[in-house]
Parts: structure tokens; C-alpha cells; sequence
């Protein structure tokens, strides 16, 4: 499935003053449902083993936004952003979002100086590895509009028995 390429943007100083000002736990609190919605399907638990309760902290730069969460036995949830991570992810949302679309990789938004890494080298790479794993383009076609109307059909079609 070809999808249009995303256009370079920056996030204009006026929204960003605006998101950099609102509470940070509801753009976390979306960031780890997502993340879930992942887990077994995209992404083996198992392989998530050495996140399990380390900080990690997403850096939205040109929306103002650090997003803390963490990984446990419920999977990710949000966390507050007491003390230091033990890894921060920064980059612009464009660059979030090309990596998601899989129009860019980690490696060349590292090396292009627009993806920072800090903290924990090899959690890092673990990080990089399971993003460079994960099959997007399923993702993409599961998360196209005709796909989840489809899934929302079929739910309503066939609900499930209660037992008395």
C-alpha cells in the first residue's frame, strides 16, 4: 500500500507554546494505549522483558511535549516525570511520524542528527531493534478507516454470548 509521503513541517510556534503548556499525562496516557494496542499483536511480550519498570520518556521538541511512561506486568502506562529517565527519545513530530510510516528509519534520523538518544545505550538499541522488527505495514492497513469500520461491524454483528 502506497501511502502520499509526508511533507516536511515543524509545528508552528504559536501551537507549540500552546501544547507546551498543557498537562502532560494525557498525550502519555494516548502514547501507551497505542503502545499496547501493539503489544502481542506487533510485538511479543517477551521481547519487552528489559523494559519492564525503566523510565522512558518521549520528547515531542517542536510541540513542547515530554511524555513519561514506563513497562510493567499490565504493559506501558504512564508515569510522572519524577527523576531522571533511563532513556529519552527526542525528535520533532514529523520525524515521529515518518519513522512510524516507515518513510524514514532510526538509524537515518540518528545519523541525520534528528533523532537523540539518551540515557542507556543498550536499551536504546533494544528500542531501535524492535521499532526496525515491527511489520508497519500491517499496522497501516489494520489502521486504515475501511479496515476499523469493517472490525466494527463485525462486532456489532456478532456479540458476544453472556453466560447467566
Amino acid at each position: 500500500m502506497n501511502l502520499p509521503t509526508l511533507p516536511a513541517f515543524t509545528l508552528p510556534a504559536p501551537l507549540a507554546r500552546i501544547a507546551s503548556r498543557l498537562p502532560q499525562k494525557p498525550p502519555a496516557w494516548i502514547l501507551t494505549l497505542a503502545l499496547n494496542v501493539g503489544l502481542d499483536r506487533i510485538v511479543p511480550r517477551d521481547s519487552m522483558e528489559a523494559l519492564t519498570g525503566r523510565h522512558l520518556r518521549l520528547r515531542v521538541l517542536d510541540a513542547g511535549l515530554s511524555l513519561d511512561f514506563t513497562y510493567g506486568a499490565s504493559g506501558f502506562t504512564p508515569r510522572t516525570a519524577t527523576g531522571q529517565p533511563d532513556l529519552t527519545l527526542s525528535a520533532n513530530l514529523r520525524d515521529y511520524i515518518a519513522l512510524a510510516l516507515r518513510e524514514e528509519d532510526a538509524d537515518t534520523l540518528f545519523f541525520g542528527r534528528r533523532l537523540r538518544m539518551e540515557g542507556d545505550t543498550d536499551l536504546g538499541l533494544l528500542v531501535k531493534n524492535t521499532l526496525d522488527a515491527v511489520d508497519w505495514e500491517t499496522i497501516q492497513r489494520d489502521l486504515m478507516p475501511a479496515t476499523l469500520i469493517e472490525r466494527f461491524r463485525a462486532k456489532l454483528s456478532h456479540p458476544r454470548r453472556q453466560v447467566a
